[in-house]
């Protein structure tokens, strides 16, 4: 059997297959340092893309408290529970009778009801004792005009006169002052925390020859409300802290 011979390859055949694959090589090559560039140019962006700096911005506010809580408490004792009720009831009496004499309305009073107290009823309690009963009751101002609770304050020892001694004991002489017209101020303190940040966040920029981005990420942070000193309860001081990341870019 006769074997089939290669066709033979001419020297002009030859040399065209050499000069494809060189510049099959040259591509790739050219392929191959383009997609390096492109891959280092890509990872310089995104480490660009992550330098960022975290700053934080404040905002304070001194406001006048909105509400009053103030809590009248009286008390008595007696060898005959029965006898407490009345004197208690009229004692509170008394005081909304001093209170209206100032100005506040009955909405704004509360008027509990007395509470007695057998004291050898209780556990560990008193035996033989001649006031075996001990009662209290108490009256609550809730209202909005601090200005006037804090005026019948210094007209307390009218109410001794008259027979009625109130405990006014604990902290800012047993009145509670509030603070809740927050939302008329949040969206200024807000603002004012977030252009105290980016006033920060630029002058970081600056030191560092960076040009300040976009934000990436925020927190408003929480609103605390406080007494401003132990002086005056009825002054609060609104503070609030915001955190704000920026990009960094060159």
């Amino acid at each position: 059997m006769t074997r089939a011979r290669p066709f033979p390859r001419t020297r002009g055949q030859r040399g065209s297959i050499t000069v494809a694959a060189a510049v099959g090589a040259l591509l790739l090559a050219a392929g191959l340092v383009g997609l390096g560039f492109a891959l280092s140019w890509g990872l310089q962006q995104f480490r660009a893309a992550e330098r960022s700096v975290e700053v934080k911005g404040l905002s304070e506010r001194e406001v006048p408290a909105t509400l009053a809580i103030w809590t009248l408490t009286h008390g008595d004792a007696d060898a005959d529970g029965a006898a407490l009720y009345p004197r208690l009831e009229a004692r509170n009496a008394k005081i909304v009778a001093f209170l209206g004499e100032r100005g506040f309305e009955a909405k704004e009073l509360t008027v509990g009801a007395p509470q007695v107290v057998d004291r050898q009823a209780q556990e560990f309690g008193e035996q033989g004792t001649r006031l075996r009963y001990f009662g209290k009751a108490s009256v609550t101002v809730y209202t909005a005009r601090v200005d006037a609770v804090r005026k019948a304050l210094g007209d307390l020892g009218e109410l001794g006169r008259r027979g009625v001694a109130v405990s006014v004991g604990g902290e800012n002489g047993g009145v509670q002052y509030l603070f809740d017209d927050l939302n008329a101020i949040k969206p200024a303190m807000i603002e004012e925390a977030t252009r105290n940040a980016r006033e920060s966040a630029q002058k970081f920029a600056a030191d560092s020859k960076s040009t300040l981005g976009k934000i990436r990420r925020a927190n408003q942070g929480q609103f605390s409300i406080s007494d401003r000193d132990a002086s005056t309860p009825h002054i609060k001081r609104v503070r609030v802290v915001s955190t704000i990341e920026y990009y960094l870019q060159d």
